[in-house]
């Protein structure tokens, strides 16, 4: 069957997939470990704000997205392929991704919120991330890279 034909549902993939945690992974784990390490005081997976972010203070007004880097389609990242079965699907997925997060920001920010992105490629950059996290408590305006 040529490639990017539909070839229905490959047990395999569907079980692999299935297994991809949305909140607890462990990159999520690791920000907040990092972020009481500073001091700072959060909830997880705070539904009542847009995007429901990983990490969040509603009274310092500051939020965290903890992104893999594959499924929010980092630019520029070595994580971030898109699969060659079937790939104007994800593509098209990659995009909407893209799309909504950017829209979950801006609604945050016009809240008044202070937002940052932590990508799963900069993990190992734990200093620079350390860095960022720390702007949180203060009263500056942290931007998604």
């Amino acid at each position: 069957m040529p490639r990017g034909t539909s070839r229905g549902t490959d047990p395999q993939r569907s079980a692999l997939m299935k297994r991809v945690r949305q909140k607890g992974t462990p990159l999520e784990v690791e920000v907040a470990r990092i972020c009481t390490s500073l001091g700072l005081r959060y909830r997880r997976n705070v539904k009542s704000l847009p995007g429901s972010p990983d990490l969040a203070n509603k009274t310092g007004k500051w939020a965290i997205f903890v992104n893999g880097c594959f499924w929010h389609h980092h630019a520029n990242c070595r994580l971030a392929t898109i699969p060659t079965r079937n790939a104007r699907f994800w593509q098209q997925k990659f995009s909407m991704n893209r799309l909504r997060d950017a829209r979950k920001i801006r609604q945050l920010e016009c809240l008044g919120f202070r937002v940052a992105v932590v990508w799963q490629c900069e993990l190992a950059k734990n200093r620079r991330i350390v860095g960022r996290l720390s702007n949180l408590a203060e009263a500056r305006i942290v931007k998604a890279t």
